[in-house]
């Protein structure tokens, strides 16, 4: 199963879809997201993978993280079943956000005294001194958080970390799997269901045979001289004492499927209680205060309201609502980029005479994108940073619930050390914009790094943001006062990603065969 994180691609449409009202609305049109129960809820297009079930909110409307991931605790013998477990269970719950973690990534790099022994199978891998806890614990916490994290790739022949690590984020569910699970006070504290898979010695035997003479390239020898005299006593002395901690124990491993699926049920129940309800909240929210401080529209110029007449005209061809969008997404892509931090600096001239200039203060720029309608402020950025590094983000509304899901992200490498542009083409509630805020923040993005840029934002999206994150500076060319029954900006410009991409409001995944690279 496929964690959420920074690898894959695919977009669709803007982020802040609309809510009928309550009573004679029209019927909800269905995302095509939506997929039936046998269909797997995921969808591949070339090396993409989009996921057309999404990540429900894991934040309140205060923007803080209020809901941890679900920890599952898998624990048991070498080569008792443990992953075959792990992956009936990810099977069975039917949850695209699921991130599988194995116990055997922490463990730690060996010395070259400690090699020697390893060549020789005289290394104890089955020691809860062979892991690295201190690595592990903050790392699991921080996943529990909703937290971006790094995850060592370790090389069971070289007995050492790859250079380059595996980034996981978004998860609603960790199962965590290894044969010293529950040997950790600080670990136990952050599993939320502790699970014993309990399988006889002589199928574990068999198993750990198999895999470390085809999987790890060792002879049979050194297998059974190894589990004689380190697995066997580490079981007995270590592993399985920690059976009494199990809140279930599994017996015969992957083929109960009787207790895998009470487990898949205790699950369900307990995502179920964590559900929560943000754009709701923030929908009926009344809004009294003054526009935030932090929020810059840009000067209403004659030049400005004519380019905003145009656009905003139901009867404009869509031809030229695509050439006064990009002049108008210019000009709030060159305001925007006056808000960032620059210091003095003096330069020659041809004449030979000092020029007092401003340059950046030495931080990168990267901007990211909202599927799909964001994309298309992605020219104008790149057409004023030279080598600007572009991230995209992928939220729709569930037609269901009314709130915002996250199905895809990739971000660039580093992004924490950015300044980050955060574009989207309208904003109305501000649900959809504050959950992408907040995969920046849960990625190490510094609050007051981020800039949301929007060509139109409603009033309760302004103070939506501003109120959750008090750092982030806003910037928009116009600021509309309400919302209808149906969350559209008054007076608006109708649903910007159609009319900009000549699509009639059905959701059209072939639009992402046609992203392009960044």
């Amino acid at each position: 199963m496929h964690s959420l994180s920074d690898s894959g691609s695919g977009g669709d449409d803007s982020l802040d879809r609309l809510l009928p009202p309550v009573g004679g609305a029209p019927p909800r049109r269905k995302s095509s997201a939506s997929m039936s129960a046998s269909e797997p809820p995921l969808l591949r297009t070339g090396t993409r993978t989009i996921y057309t079930a999404g990540r429900p909110p894991w934040y309140n409307e205060t923007g803080a993280h209020s809901k941890d991931a679900f920890v599952i605790g898998l624990c048991g013998g070498s080569a008792s079943g443990k992953t075959t477990v792990a992956n009936k269970i990810i099977e069975a719950l039917g949850v695209p956000w699921v991130v599988l973690l194995s116990m055997d990534s922490f463990y730690k790099v060996l010395s070259a005294e400690e090699q020697a022994l390893a060549a020789s199978n005289d290394y104890n891998f089955d020691h809860p001194g062979a892991f690295d806890f201190g690595l592990l614990v903050p790392t699991l916490r921080k996943l529990k958080q909703g937290k971006s994290v790094k995850i060592p790739v370790y090389d069971f022949t070289t007995h050492g970390r790859h250079k380059d690590w595996k980034t996981v984020y978004g998860a609603s569910v960790v199962i965590f799997e290894g044969i010293m699970s529950f040997a950790d006070k600080e670990l136990l504290q952050l599993l939320d269901m502790k699970i014993f898979v309990d399988t006889d010695s002589d199928i574990r035997l068999v198993r750990r045979l198999r895999r470390d003479i085809t999987e790890r390239g060792r002879d049979m020898e050194g297998v059974i001289k190894q589990y004689n005299q380190f697995v066997k006593p580490a079981f007995e002395q270590y592993i399985e004492p920690t059976m009494r901690l199990a809140d279930i124990v599994v017996p015969r491993g992957g083929g109960n499927m009787v207790a895998i699926d009470l487990i898949v049920q205790h699950v369900h129940s307990q995502l179920e209680e964590r559900e929560l309800s943000v754009r709701a909240v923030l929908a009926s929210g009344q809004q009294t205060q003054p526009l935030p401080q932090t929020l810059s529209v840009l000067e209403s110029t004659p030049q400005v309201r004519g380019l905003h007449t145009i656009i905003r005209n139901k009867e404009t061809s869509r031809d030229e609502f695509i050439f006064y969008s990009k002049r108008l997404m210019r000009l709030l892509i060159e305001h925007a980029l006056t808000f960032l931090p620059s210091q003095p600096c003096t330069v020659q001239t041809p004449q030979g005479q000092g020029y007092e200039g401003r340059t950046n203060n030495g931080k990168g720029i990267t901007g990211v994108s909202v599927l799909r309608a964001g994309e298309t402020m992605e020219p104008a950025l790149r057409a004023v940073c030279k080598d600007v590094r572009i991230g995209k983000i992928l939220i729709q509304t569930n037609m269901d619930s009314g709130e915002p899901e996250l199905h895809y992200l990739r971000l660039p490498k580093d992004i924490s050390d950015d300044h980050v542009i955060l574009m989207d083409s309208t904003v109305s509630t501000g649900a959809a914009a504050m959950m992408a805020v907040r995969v920046l923040l849960d990625h190490d993005v510094q609050e007051d790094r981020i800039v949301l840029v929007s060509l139109l934002m409603a009033e309760l999206g302004v103070h939506s943001v501003a109120y959750a994150f008090p750092h982030i500076k806003i910037i928009t060319t116009a600021v509309d006062k309400s919302l209808d029954d149906w969350l559209h900006l008054v007076p608006g410009i109708g649903d910007f990603g159609d009319r900009y991409f000549g699509t009639d409001g059905s959701d059209n995944w072939r639009d992402m065969e046609e992203e392009p690279s960044c």
